[in-house]
């Protein structure tokens, strides 16, 4: 799974389309503001858990945007000043594209000196422009650990090198209201109430989607069949490693707490709640049974190693 933060079929394809719209500009740089807070938790929670994933691939904490894939090709990049096709969408805070000194709307000509105009002219679909083009930079990485972003016409390049982190990738969905995850990405809604929340907090809510993804609970679902008991194990399971995966990204592990206290009495509750969760309050009892074997774990300088101190109850 590509393991760049790139986004899939262009997020932006749903801002809005009104043709007389004068915020449309506006609607793409608040896309972009959003596309950086989820990348950036995303990367914190991806590197500082690498140690410990099972799966990892190298990533420079970038997400490309293609401005013909946007609705409205012209007004894009008339509003967000880009001349060319390609160009960074958002760069995560302390990844090594941010360390490279790459920000958003900064134009992409070519990927090791091949341009991407060329590379991608025969696709078949919009969408797979950029699909295209996130394969050709994720190769590049596997194959030699940096890439070379070339940002200018006259072919001046900025090489990056990639680290290796958690293989999963963070995408934004605008229109949709929650957090969720398959088997290699964890999905944030713009309009998922966690984004009111605090950085930790939400935070919290993208661990416990992590979770779901690095210890293979899709998957397992998938073969094994998805029985109510079985989702709600997993449901469980993904709880209480999400103080764990907070505390290796730097992240107060209680965030976690905070998080289901002030999310679960309007959202995870009551009587019309999930039966493949358990209650918002048993939920939090879970969690808070993992602090301390957190804090244990922690003691002189240790690290939360969830992958030999976590003990799995649901599936393997």
């Amino acid at each position: 799974m590509a393991r760049l933060f790139l986004s899939i079929l262009l997020a932006a394809l749903a801002v809005p389309t009104a043709a007389h719209d004068i915020g449309y500009g506006d609607s793409l740089r608040n896309l972009q503001l959003l596309d950086t807070r989820v990348q950036t938790i995303g990367w914190r929670l991806a590197d500082g858990n690498a140690s410990f994933c099972d799966q990892t691939s190298p990533a420079i904490g970038l997400l490309i945007q293609d401005l013909q894939g946007y609705n409205r090709p012209d007004d894009a990049r008339s509003a967000l000043a880009i001349p060319t096709d390609f160009a960074v969408q958002a760069v995560a805070e302390g990844s090594p594209a941010d360390k490279a000194g790459l920000q958003s709307n900064q134009p992409i000509v070519a990927i090791d000196y091949s341009d991407l105009s060329g590379m991608v002219r025969d696709a078949k679909a919009i969408y797979l422009r950029l699909l295209q083009v996130e394969r050709v930079l994720q190769s590049s990485l596997e194959a030699n650990g940096v890439v070379a972003l070339n940002v200018a016409d006259d072919e001046s390049a900025i090489t990056v090198t990639g680290v290796p982190v958690c293989k999963a990738r963070f995408v934004v969905r605008p229109s949709d209201d929650k957090a969720a995850a398959d088997a290699a990405s964890v999905y944030v809604g713009g309009n998922f109430a966690g984004l009111s929340y605090a950085d930790d907090e939400l935070a919290a809510a993208m661990a416990h989607e992590l979770a779901h993804v690095v210890l293979g609970h899709p998957q397992w679902l998938s073969a094994n069949g998805r029985k109510r008991r079985d989702i709600r194990e997993t449901e469980r399971e993904a709880d209480r490693l999400m103080p764990w995966l907070l505390a290796n990204a730097g992240y107060d592990p209680a965030a976690a707490v905070r998080f289901m206290r002030r999310w679960g009495p309007e959202h995870g509750g009551g009587l019309f709640r999930k039966r493949t969760h358990d209650g918002w309050d048993e939920r939090v009892e879970f969690i808070e049974a993992e602090l301390p074997l957190i804090g244990k774990a922690l003691e002189n300088g240790g690290a939360a190693d969830w992958s030999a101190r976590f003990p799995r109850k649901a599936v393997s």
